[in-house]
C-alpha cells in the first residue's frame, strides 16, 4: 500500500513539473532548438531555451497575449498564450540559408585567424538597455590553440538616450560599459572548459553539434561589492561545431554566452533582473604568419564603421528585432 502511494505521489510530481516546461523543436528535423528567445508584446525577453529546447512556462504571463519567437536573430513565429498549452512547439528554423564558412590560406602557418560577425546586448528587467554589433577577427596560436588577440574591425553602439549615469538607479542605469566582445577563450580547447565544469550537455543536430556548459553562484545568498548587491548569478556557454567533427578551430561555427544576475544598489528596495548576451558567428577561417591585422578600438561611447555591414542579409542584426518593438528608443552613438 505504501509503495502504491509513493509511486502515485512520484507520478504526480513528474507530471506536475513536466507540465511546467515547453520544448521547442525544429519542424524539419524534430531536434530540440536551443537559443530561442520568447519576446512579449511589450518587447521584453521572457525566456531563452536551453540546449534541450526547453523554457519554463511560468515565465509567460497571459496578459502579454502575443509572443514572438526569435531564433538565429530573426523572428520565426508569433503565438498566443493558448498556443503554449502544448508541451512541444514546432518551429520553422530554416528561414534563411546557412552561410558556409569561407576557407582562406589553408596552408598551416603560425596563426589561425577566425573572422566573423558578432552582436551583444544587455537587458534590464527583460527589456533592452544597450546594443552593439560588428565584425571581429580572433587570432589563435596554431600550436597551442590558445587565443592570442581579439581585433574589432568595425562596429555600432546603441543606447537609451534617457539612461541614467547615477549608479544608485540600477533599473535605468546606462549599461553600455557592460557590452563586451564574445570571449572565445576556450573554443580552441573545449575539453579544458569541460574539465572545469560539471554541468555539460551536448546536442548532435542534422547541421551542427552543440556543447552547452552552465555555471552559477550566489543562488541563495546575497553578495555585496562597492555598494551593490547581487545574487542568482548564472552563466550559459554554447559552442557550435560542424556536424560529427573533431571540434577543432577549423570546425568552429558559433559561440553564444548569456549571463543572468539579480542586481541593485544597497539604497534601492528592489532587485533588477539583468541579462548580458554575447553572440559570434564565423564567416572566415584562415592561416597566417602575420598577426598584425587592421583593427579599431572598441569604444563603447561611439560607433566606428566604414561600410554598412549590417545590411548584408546574413548579418545577425538583432537591432532590427528590437526596433520592431521600440522603434527608435535605442539610439546609435
Amino acid at each position: 500500500m505504501k509503495k502504491s502511494i509513493l509511486l502515485l505521489f512520484l507520478t504526480f510530481l513528474f507530471n506536475f513539473f513536466s507540465a511546467q516546461t515547453i520544448t521547442f523543436i525544429s519542424e524539419k528535423t524534430n531536434k530540440p532548438l536551443p537559443k530561442v528567445s520568447v519576446f512579449a508584446k511589450d518587447g521584453s525577453i521572457l525566456a531563452y531555451s536551453d540546449i534541450d529546447g526547453k523554457i519554463d512556462k511560468q515565465l509567460l504571463k497571459p496578459d502579454q497575449e502575443k509572443f514572438q519567437l526569435v531564433y538565429d536573430n530573426v523572428s520565426v513565429a508569433t503565438l498566443s498564450y493558448s498556443d503554449f498549452n502544448q508541451d512541444v512547439i514546432k518551429i520553422n528554423d530554416r528561414i534563411k540559408d546557412i552561410e558556409a564558412v569561407v576557407i582562406k590560406n589553408d596552408k598551416p602557418a603560425k596563426y589561425i585567424l577566425i573572422k566573423g560577425n558578432f552582436n551583444a546586448y544587455v537587458t534590464v528587467n527583460n527589456k533592452p538597455n544597450c546594443y552593439a554589433d560588428g565584425i571581429v577577427t580572433y587570432i589563435f596560436d596554431n600550436k597551442t590553440k590558445k587565443l592570442k588577440s581579439t581585433n574589432v574591425e568595425q562596429y555600432r553602439i546603441f543606447t537609451l538616450p534617457d539612461a541614467s549615469t547615477d549608479k544608485k538607479q540600477t533599473s535605468i542605469w546606462d549599461y553600455a560599459n557592460s557590452l563586451d566582445l564574445p570571449k572565445l577563450k576556450y573554443v580552441g580547447n573545449p575539453d579544458e572548459l569541460k574539465i572545469k565544469n560539471k554541468n555539460i550537455k551536448e546536442l548532435k543536430g542534422d547541421l551542427k553539434d552543440q556543447i552547452e556548459i552552465t555555471s552559477g553562484m550566489a543562488q541563495d545568498e546575497e553578495l555585496g561589492f562597492l555598494g551593490f548587491r547581487f545574487y542568482d548569478f548564472r552563466r550559459i556557454y554554447n559552442m557550435s561545431f560542424e556536424k560529427d567533427s573533431e571540434k577543432t578551430l577549423k570546425d568552429f561555427l558559433e559561440y553564444n554566452e548569456v549571463i543572468f544576475m539579480k542586481l541593485k544598489h544597497k539604497s534601492e528596495p528592489e532587485y533588477n533582473q539583468l541579462a548580458l548576451y554575447n553572440n559570434f558567428y564565423t564567416t572566415e577561417f584562415s592561416f597566417s604568419n602575420d598577426n598584425d591585422i587592421k583593427k579599431v578600438r572598441f569604444n563603447k561611447s561611439s560607433s566606428n564603421y566604414q561600410t554598412s555591414y549590417w545590411k548584408d542579409p546574413s548579418f545577425p542584426n538583432m537591432q532590427t528585432v528590437f526596433s520592431s518593438f521600440f522603434k527608435d528608443s535605442l539610439k546609435e552613438k
